[in-house]
This record gives C-alpha cells, sequence and structure tokens, in this order.
C-alpha cells in the first residue's frame, strides 16, 4: 500500500467517524450519514490498497 493511499483513506476514515459523531450528537441525521459513507469510502480505498499488495508480491 502506498504512503499516500494509505494516509487518504486513514484521513477519508477519521473525517467520516467525527462528522458522523457529530451529525449523532446534534440529531443532524443528514451529516451522521454523510459521515457514514465518508468513513466506508475510507475503508473501501483501505481494502482497495491490501488487495493491490496481495497482488504485487
Amino acid at each position: 500500500m502506498t504512503a499516500d493511499e494509505k494516509a487518504k483513506a486513514k484521513a477519508e476514515q477519521a473525517k467520516g467517524k467525527a462528522k458522523e459523531a457529530l451529525g449523532s450528537a446534534t440529531g443532524n441525521d443528514r451529516m451522521a450519514a454523510e459521515g457514514q459513507a465518508e468513513k466506508s469510502t475510507g475503508d473501501a480505498r483501505e481494502a482497495k490498497e491490501k488487495v493491490k499488495d496481495v497482488f504485487k508480491r
């Protein structure tokens, strides 16, 4: 996994998690859903990079 892609995935996951928590705390369902989507995108990016690493070997 390239360091750049790994950093993007982790940043996206953290941003999404924070946004989801803030949305839940304030009762803003839309913000919570957006945060969950961003977190999922980060998870998918990380999984993609892990698969790429497996096939590089």
